[in-house]
């Protein structure tokens, strides 16, 4: 998956395809979250704060593999 550079202190890239969000933190580690809306995608892109948005909008809500 094709992923683009962020401004955050705690992910580096996110991307996004037909459901799936891929995300890569600042230590390298990858992981795909599964049935994300594209609406919810483009408010992390907006989020103020990436990692926040994740921990709260991401993580409790959909099932994640490491890749």
């Amino acid at each position: 998956m094709r992923r683009r550079p962020v401004d955050s202190s705690s992910v580096r890239s996110i991307g996004w395809d037909d459901g799936t969000l891929e995300v890569e933190f600042v230590g390298g580690d990858v992981y795909q979250y599964y049935g994300v809306s594209e609406f919810t995608y483009a408010g992390l892109v907006r989020a103020d704060s990436i990692g926040r948005f994740i921990n709260t909008r991401i993580k409790p809500h959909h099932d994640f593999r490491e890749v």
